[in-house]
């Protein structure tokens, strides 16, 4: 059984990281390792940390020195991790208990080294306030839309390299990523089962649409190399095809 290295950036995330650990460490996969990276300069939630840490010896924390973002945060994550796959768990999700058993399956049995899954969105009170439908995603298909939930992937941890990983902006980091693995006519492919919470939170990064707008530009015009106008113009419609998502779960 091989060893799962599970990376979870922490960042004023109190109220749920104690059930969004709880996901990992009830999780029917045992083989894994749970490394949780501490980005807040204000050390005052380390205490709790360090009370969950000691139900299980799986859990590992690492202290940043300065803010890194999430996307460093998780390349931390990748080079301190000793597993052969890597997942990703935002410290505000939820993953159900057969995520890791079934995704690795899937993988294994397609011999396939990237994956995501279909999930669920809920607020900040548990309520379902929507879904989306994991499919097959080329670089082709992600270059219009981003489809992919980040707390749903499992990779090979391969295939992230110096220039294959997290980008170091506020928003979309895992966007790039995606977008990089998929460029040499790869894909991210897609286990239909409905297997995490992705938590959406008004008061979140990912929920200034100010932010979005100017990291989605930095994603093709920065991370990408495309030219203004082409930059512009598939920012156009990954602003628009996010609308009409956001428009279907209202």
């Amino acid at each position: 059984m091989d060893l799962i290295s599970v990376i979870i950036p922490y960042y004023k995330k109190k109220e749920y990281i104690i059930s969004s650990i709880n996901s990992v460490l009830n999780q029917t996969y045992k083989n894994l390792e749970i490394i949780i990276i501490y980005d807040d300069l204000n050390k005052k939630d380390l205490n709790l940390l360090k009370k969950i840490k000691k139900k299980d010896k799986r859990i590992k924390i690492y202290i940043n020195k300065k803010n890194l973002g999430a996307g460093r945060s998780r390349n931390k994550g990748i080079k301190l991790s000793k597993g052969v796959f890597v997942a990703f768990l935002d410290s505000d999700d939820l993953w159900k208990k057969n995520k890791l058993k079934k995704q690795i399956f899937f993988m294994k049995k397609n011999g396939i080294n990237a994956s995501h899954t279909s999930y669920t969105i809920i607020n900040s009170n548990n309520k379902i306030v929507g879904s989306r439908n994991a499919k097959d995603m080329s670089y082709k298909l992600l270059l219009k839309s981003c489809d992919i939930g980040l707390s749903t992937v499992v990779l090979k941890k391969e295939i992230i390299t110096s220039k294959i990983k997290f980008a170091n902006i506020k928003t979309k980091e895992d966007y790039v990523l995606w977008l990089k693995i998929t460029f040499n006519n790869n894909k991210i492919f897609a286990l239909k089962d409905n297997l995490t919470k992705w938590r959406k939170l008004e008061d979140s990064l990912s929920s200034s649409r100010l932010q979005k707008i100017y990291d989605g530009y930095l994603v093709y015009r920065k991370y990408m190399n495309f030219n203004l106008l082409k930059s512009f113009g598939f920012l156009m419609l990954l602003s628009f095809n996010y609308f009409l998502k956001d428009i279907k779960n209202k």
